[in-house]
C-alpha cells in the first residue's frame, strides 16, 4: 500500500476530482454571492404560498439544487482536509447560508397546513404542473400533527445552526485534536495508531499488537471522556427537547416518523437479535477453538481465522475485484460503475487530517462522490464496493426522477451497499482456488453479519436507552453511559468472550451516535439485501429486473413499500429468520471445509 502524508504527494487519479461542482474556489465564491442575493426571492411569497403554490415549489426547487451544489463542494473540500483554513471557512459559508435559507423559507410548510390537503387536490385541478410535487406535497400534509405555528417554525429554524454544535464539535475532537500515540507492528517498527489504521492492527495475526491497539485507542478515548459524554448527553437533550416539541412520545418515535418506518420494524430487529443471541456463542467458541485461545478477548474478535488473505492490494487490484463482481447486475450497471473509476468519483488515499472512515454523497447536477481510506486490505475492498453500492444507488435515482424526488430514504441507504459486499463475497468463494480461500470468505461473511446485524442492534439499543433514560428524567453522567454500554456488551458477547474493561469507552468513538436513530438501518438493510442478492445471484426470476427498479425510486414511494418492489417486505419476521438460518449455515459450511483442511 501507499503511504501519503500531503495530498500534494497524491497522484491525480486517486484524487476525487471536484471540477464538475467548481474549477476552483473564485468561482465556487460567485455562485456564492449570487445565491445569497437569489435566495431573497422566496421571501416574495410570505403570506401567498396557496395561490402561487407551483411557482413557490419551483423557485425552492431551483435555490435548493443551486444550494447543494455549493454545499456538496465545501463539504468535501472541507473533509479532504479538516486542518485547512480556507476549506473551513468555506464550509463555514455555505452552512451559514444553509441556515439563513431555511429561516427565510421556513414560513412555507406552516402557511401551507393551514389548509387541507383537499384543498391541495383541487388545486392539482387548475393547475396539472403541481402534479410534479404531489409526493412531497402529501409528505408535507403528513407533517401536519407535529408542525408548529409559522412563529414557532421560524424560531426553531434560527436555531438550525446551534443543532450540529455536539456533531461538529465531536468530528474535530476525535479526527483532528484526539491523538492515539505509537504502539508496535509485527515487525517491530513504531507505528503511529490512527483511527483510519487502528482496524489492520486490530486484525493483526499478532495478539500482542492487537491488544496494544486495543488497549492504547481506548486509553485516547478515556483521557476526552469527559468531553464525549457531555457532547453526546446535549445530543440526545436535543433530540429529547424537539420531539416534545413537535408533539412525538419519543425521539424514536419522531426519527422513525419521519421517514415513515412504523416502529414495529425496530422493535421487532431488537427482539429477533436478542432472541437469537444464543445462536452468536457458536461463533465465539470456533473462533477460540481456531486461534487456540483459552480465553477469547474482545480484540481477539476480529482478527481473520484464515491467514491466506493477509495479502495486500493495489487500488487497481480492487478496483477489478469490485467490477468483476458486479457484473451479475447488467451491462447498464456495470458501464456507469467504470465510468466512476475512470472518471475520478473516489478519492482513494488516507492522508494527514483527511476525515476517517468512508463515505458517498451525491450532488443532482453532476454525480455521486465516494470517500474512503484505502489501505490495501480486503476489507478496504469491501468498504469500495460498499460505496459505490451507494453511488450507483444515488445515480439511478437521479437519472430517473427530478430533483425533488430523487433523494431517497435513509431506511433504504444500506441496501445497495450491502447488496455490493455480499456480491463481492460470492464472486470470491466461487473464484476461491483453495479451500483457504473459501473459509476466509465464510469467515467475512460471518464477521459481516456480526458487525452489520447484531452489533449495529446493540448500538440501537443503546441509542434508544439512553434516550429513553433522559426522557424518564434520569440524570445521564459519563459512569452511567459507561456502565450502561458495558453491559450490553456482556449480554451480546455472552459467556464465551471476556469483556474487557476498556470496551466501557467505545461508544464515544461511535459518530453515527450524532445521525439521530440511524444505526439500526444497517442491520435491517443487511438482512434486506442478504434476500435481494442470494435472488439476484441464484437468478430468481425477475429478481434482477426488481432491484433495478427499486434503485430508480428514489423518493416515490415510501421505503417500507419500496423495498417491497425488490422483493423485501421487512414487516415479515421471516426475514429476520431467514437471516439468522444463512449466519447458522455459514458457521456449519466453515466447520465442515476446516475439517478438510
Amino acid at each position: 500500500m501507499k503511504n501519503y502524508k500531503s495530498r500534494n504527494d497524491v497522484p491525480e487519479k486517486y484524487k476525487v476530482n471536484l471540477k464538475e461542482l467548481f474549477n476552483n474556489n473564485e468561482e465556487f465564491y460567485k455562485e456564492l454571492n449570487a445565491l445569497k442575493t437569489d435566495i431573497k426571492e422566496i421571501e416574495e411569497y410570505k403570506n401567498k404560498v396557496f395561490d402561487n403554490l407551483y411557482d413557490v415549489l419551483k423557485l425552492d426547487t431551483t435555490l435548493s439544487k443551486r444550494l447543494e451544489k455549493l454545499y456538496i463542494y465545501a463539504q468535501l473540500n472541507n473533509d479532504l482536509d479538516l486542518s485547512d483554513k480556507e476549506s473551513n471557512e468555506i464550509y463555514g459559508s455555505v452552512y451559514s447560508l444553509y441556515v439563513k435559507y431555511n429561516e427565510m423559507s421556513s414560513y412555507i410548510i406552516p402557511e401551507l397546513l393551514k389548509k387541507d390537503y383537499s384543498d391541495i387536490e383541487n388545486l392539482y385541478i387548475k393547475d396539472k404542473r403541481l402534479l410534479e410535487y404531489e409526493i412531497n406535497l402529501k409528505n408535507i400534509f403528513r407533517e401536519k400533527l407535529h408542525t408548529l405555528s409559522d412563529k414557532e417554525e421560524l424560531i426553531l429554524s434560527k436555531f438550525c445552526s446551534i443543532y450540529n454544535i455536539s456533531e461538529k464539535t465531536y468530528s474535530k475532537l476525535t479526527d483532528v485534536d484526539l491523538k492515539f500515540g505509537k504502539i508496535k507492528d509485527e515487525n517491530n517498527n513504531s507505528i503511529e495508531l490512527k483511527e483510519s489504521n487502528y482496524a489492520t492492527y486490530l486484525e493483526s495475526t499478532s495478539r500482542i499488537v492487537r491488544k496494544n491497539a486495543f488497549k492504547k485507542l481506548f486509553k485516547a478515548y478515556e483521557s476526552v471522556i469527559n468531553t464525549s459524554s457531555e457532547l453526546l448527553i446535549g445530543e440526545v437533550k436535543k433530540h429529547n427537547t424537539l420531539s416534545n416539541i413537535r408533539n412525538y412520545n419519543s425521539s424514536l418515535e419522531a426519527a422513525l416518523y419521519n421517514n415513515n418506518v412504523d416502529k414495529k420494524v425496530y422493535e421487532t430487529l431488537i427482539r429477533e437479535v436478542n432472541n437469537n443471541l444464543l445462536q452468536t456463542q457458536k461463533m465465539w467458541e470456533l473462533r477460540k477453538k481456531v486461534l487456540g485461545l483459552k480465553k477469547l478477548h474482545l480484540y481477539d474478535t476480529h482478527v481473520s481465522l484464515i491467514d491466506v488473505f493477509s495479502k495486500k492490494y493495489t487500488f487497481e487490484e480492487a478496483s477489478d475485484l469490485v467490477l468483476n463482481s458486479l457484473r451479475v447486475l447488467g451491462d447498464d450497471y456495470y458501464k456507469v460503475l467504470k465510468s466512476s473509476f475512470d472518471n475520478n468519483w473516489i478519492d482513494v488515499y488516507p492522508t494527514n487530517n483527511k476525515r476517517g472512515g468512508a463515505y458517498c454523497t451525491a450532488c443532482y447536477v453532476t454525480h455521486p462522490y465516494v470517500i474512503v481510506n484505502f489501505d490495501g486490505r480486503y476489507d478496504e475492498v469491501s468498504t469500495i464496493n460498499h460505496e459505490l453500492g451507494h453511488a450507483m444507488h444515488y445515480y439511478y435515482a437521479i437519472k430517473n426522477n427530478k430533483y425533488q424526488n430523487y433523494e431517497y430514504r435513509i431506511f433504504v441507504a444500506e441496501v445497495a451497499s450491502q447488496v455490493n459486499e455480499l456480491l463481492l463475497s460470492y464472486y470470491m468463494l466461487d473464484n476461491a482456488k483453495e479451500v483457504e480461500e473459501k473459509l476466509f470468505i465464510i469467515d467475512e461473511l460471518i464477521k459481516r453479519f456480526k458487525a452489520s446485524v447484531i452489533r449495529q442492534t446493540m448500538f440501537s439499543e443503546f441509542e434508544e436507552l439512553i434516550h429513553k433514560l433522559d426522557q424518564d428524567g434520569i440524570v445521564l453522567t459519563k459512569d452511567l453511559l459507561c456502565e450502561e454500554y458495558y453491559k450490553l456488551n456482556k449480554k451480546y458477547f455472552g459467556k464465551n468472550v471476556v469483556v474487557d474493561q476498556e470496551i466501557k469507552y467505545e461508544w464515544s468513538r461511535i459518530p453515527h451516535f450524532y445521525y439521530n436513530f440511524y444505526v439500526y438501518q444497517y442491520a435491517t438493510g443487511y438482512l434486506a439485501a442478504l434476500k435481494i442478492a442470494n435472488d439476484i445471484y441464484n437468478k430468481v426470476p425477475n429478481a434482477l429486473e426488481n432491484y433495478l427498479k427499486f434503485l430508480k425510486l428514489g423518493n416515490t414511494l415510501d421505503p417500507v413499500n419500496s423495498l417491497k418492489v425488490a422483493g423485501v417486505d421487512l414487516t415479515d419476521a421471516k426475514v429476520y429468520e431467514e437471516g439468522f438460518k444463512e449466519f447458522d449455515s455459514n458457521l456449519d459450511t466453515f466447520n465442515k471445509l476446516l475439517k478438510r483442511k
